[in-house]
């Protein structure tokens, strides 16, 4: 006998058909092929360190030790929250079932079907990257951490971003595993420094 649950809709107690005993396979997750977090330079964490020791030194001077261990593990505690929070952008390459490539940062999704170019922007060329020729409307995930950039044009008629410019630490790997009929062209400016 059916009997309605709140927000759930009906629920019966048959069962004598076998499809209603069948679950949906879950959606398949899609494989990654490229994945880059882009930590802060270690020695960031070193100065972070040290300035609170020396915060900690400060406080706990004339006072007693627990002075200095409070201080010490209160500031170093927020310095490595803040640090670790720089360093939560992650960028990576996903296949899907059909076969479509993705490039995913964070909440953001680009599908390899729109780019209609790309190119990875050597560590010279960088300033000029992100100075008077960056467009306003592109979409940007940049770290001054991170030397190299990899460019990638849309041609999307729905989508008024004209490119994305992504900071990476090896924009050839990106770029192969993004676009892998794009990549050999695409590098060829890192080949030149």
């Amino acid at each position: 006998m059916p009997f309605l649950l709140p927000n759930m809709g009906y629920v019966t107690d048959r069962t004598d058909n076998a499809s209603d005993n069948m679950t949906t396979p879950p959606a398949a997750t899609p494989e990654v092929l490229y994945s880059e977090r882009q930590w802060v330079p270690v020695w960031w964490w070193i100065v972070g360190f040290a300035f609170a020791a020396l915060l900690g030194g400060q406080m706990g001077n004339n006072r007693g030790i627990w002075w200095f261990v409070i201080t010490f593990v209160l500031v170093a505690a927020v310095i490595a929250w803040f640090l670790w929070h720089l360093s939560s952008t992650v960028v990576k390459v996903e296949r899907d079932a059909d076969g479509t490539r993705w490039l995913v940062i964070g909440e953001a999704n680009l599908p390899s079907t729109v780019v209609a170019r790309s190119l990875a922007v050597p560590k010279t060329a960088t300033r000029n990257a992100l100075g008077r020729q960056l467009d306003p409307a592109a979409y940007l995930v940049h770290h001054a951490w991170v030397d190299e950039l990899a460019l990638f044009v849309l041609d999307d008629p729905e989508d008024p971003t004209p490119y994305w410019l992504v900071s990476s630490r090896d924009p050839e790997a990106l770029l192969r595993a993004f676009l892998p009929d794009q990549a050999d062209r695409a590098t060829e400016p890192l080949q030149k420094d």
